[in-house]
């Protein structure tokens, strides 16, 4: 989708006075790149799986709350049941796909977007 809206400026310079700044064409050309569909391919193979199996650990733990309230208050030791560590394995899940998202970005995503983004501003 093309649009005719400049980029926006960056560190607080104007983008009119920024002498290699991409036109519009440049980016619909790279958007449609071999590269940036790659970029973009690369982003969605970790993020689609990823968010499928934490929506179907969440939805399993909700299930599980409402029709299964014997086997979830099960204790486990002392006070604690298998609801408060599910419950608590639903945070650490959360934390550890952040934890791996920002690896996978810093490994895979950023090195390919900081190369698109040199070519179209002339640096490469």
């Amino acid at each position: 989708m093309a649009t005719e809206a400049p980029p926006p400026p960056r560190n607080g310079t104007e983008a009119a006075s920024d002498p290699v700044s991409p036109t519009t064409e440049q980016f619909v050309q790279v958007q449609e790149g071999a590269e940036f569909v790659e970029l973009r391919r690369t982003y969605r193979s970790f993020a689609f799986p990823l968010t499928l199996a934490f929506i179907a650990w969440y939805l399993l733990y909700v299930l599980l709350s409402n029709y299964a309230g014997g086997f979830m208050g099960t204790k486990v030791f002392g006070n604690i049941n298998v609801a408060l560590v599910l419950g608590l394995g639903q945070f650490l899940t959360t934390f550890l796909i952040a934890w791996l998202y920002s690896r996978h970005a810093a490994n895979r995503l950023d090195p390919k977007a900081e190369a698109i983004r040199h070519r179209m501003e002339g640096d490469a």
